[in-house]
């Protein structure tokens, strides 16, 4: 099974994910970014902290970039 990679962007800072998670296909490893945005995104609005248009980089073990997920992609708004 293929090990993706979870790296953290912002506009400040760069948070390499060294362990990765094995997923059977890139669509899989998406959704479970969606929904480990959705938990950073709840614990940031609970904190009254900046939300400030972090992203994942889902790469894969050689550091190809496969698919950026931004955030704000996890929510639904009007």
């Amino acid at each position: 099974m293929p090990r993706y990679y979870f790296h953290v962007r912002s506009h400040t800072s760069f948070d390499r994910d060294t362990e990765g998670s094995e997923f059977a296909t890139l669509d899989d490893a998406h959704d479970e970014a969606i929904l480990a945005a959705r938990e950073i995104l709840a614990e940031k609005v609970l904190a009254a902290d900046l939300i400030d248009g972090q992203s994942f980089e889902i790469t894969a073990e050689d550091g190809t970039v496969l698919r950026d997920v931004p955030f704000r992609s996890a929510l639904r708004l009007e």
